[in-house]
This record gives C-alpha cells, sequence and structure tokens, in this order.
C-alpha cells in the first residue's frame, strides 16, 4: 500500500556515509536511541539462517530505543482477514496466510510460503520459500522451516527447530 518509504539502514560503523541497494547506511545499531527521535518506525532486515538469534537481538534493541516495528505485507501476498500477523513481521511476495493463522513476531513469511488455517507461528521464525505449513499446525519460537518443506497437519514443531529444505514433518 505504499505507506512506507526507506530513510536509511542501520549497519556496521565501516558502511556508514555508503549505500545498500541504493540506500543510504545512517548509523549503527548504538545509534538507535538517537534515530528514534527522527524516524519513528523500523524493520528487522537480517534474514535467518539457522539461528535466530541476530534477529531477536535487533528487534528488542529497536524495541528498546522505542521504536514501532510494523508488519510489512507485500501487496501480492494474501493474508486472510481473520488472520493475526506480529508486529515486525514480513509477508513476502505470493505468499498465502489463511483463516485464524496467527504469525507471531518478528517473522519473516518467505516468497510463495503457505500457512494454512489455524496455524500458530511463534514469535522469531523464518518459513522459508515455498513451504507449506498445513492447518492446526503449532511452530515454535525461534524456529526456521527450509525452503520447501512441508509439515503434516496439525502437528508440534518445537522451539528453535531447525528444520532442512524439502523436508516432510510428520
Amino acid at each position: 500500500e505504499g505507506k512506507f518509504q526507506i530513510a536509511g539502514i542501520v549497519d556496521k560503523s565501516e558502511l556508514i556515509e555508503t549505500d545498500v541497494f541504493g540506500y543510504p547506511v545512517i548509523g549503527t545499531d548504538s545509534d538507535l536511541n538517537s534515530l528514534v527521535k527522527i524516524h519513528t518506525h523500523a524493520i528487522v532486515t537480517v534474514g535467518q539462517i539457522k539461528l535466530p538469534d541476530t534477529r531477536i537481538k535487533l528487534f528488542n534493541l529497536a524495541m528498546k530505543a522505542g521504536f514501532i516495528l510494523p508488519t510489512i505485507i507485500s501487496p501480492r501476498a494474501y493474508v486472510s482477514e481473520y488472520a493475526n500477523i506480529g508486529d515486525g513481521s514480513v509477508i513476502m511476495h505470493n505468499a498465502l496466510v489463511n483463516a485464524n493463522a496467527k504469525v507471531g513476531r518478528n517473522c519473516i513469511i518467505n516468497t510463495n510460503a503457505l500457512i494454512e488455517h489455524d496455524s500458530n507461528i511463534a514469535d522469531h521464525c523464518h518459513i522459508a520459500t515455498n513451504t507449506v505449513v498445513n492447518g492446526n499446525v503449532s511452530v515454535g519460537q525461534g524456529s526456521f522451516i527450509g525452503s520447501g518443506s512441508i509439515t503434516k497437519e496439525g502437528i508440534a514443531i518445537g522451539e528453535n527447530s531447525f528444520i532442512k529444505a524439502r523436508s516432510i514433518v510428520k
């Protein structure tokens, strides 16, 4: 919907005054308390491979500094009006989140991922490309489900689980 424009990126100090994908690097993590006085919203743009620790750290730093972490939904994604998406989560192109599904805070629902009805994706999870989370599935906090994986309906996946690409989870 074009509600936000990228003002800049927070990165490593050696990258200040450079550009990343055409966006200026405007500070480091230690600048968040001053940046929040100028920019009220932030989003964590670091991906998650294997461990969610970096995403969790950055999410918590931004929250502590007072940023609003909006939900970002691609205009090419579908999210049911009956689904619930937590703060700071990103729903990518062609992802589908069905009725009564819940996606926690600071999650990535990546390109072409499907979150079926009544599923619960806890905080800080990454559901990778072309993954199918079938109905009534619970995914524990900090988990990663690799590209092309499929879960059986009604199962529970524990916290901080790492499921490799193309897995069938029963």
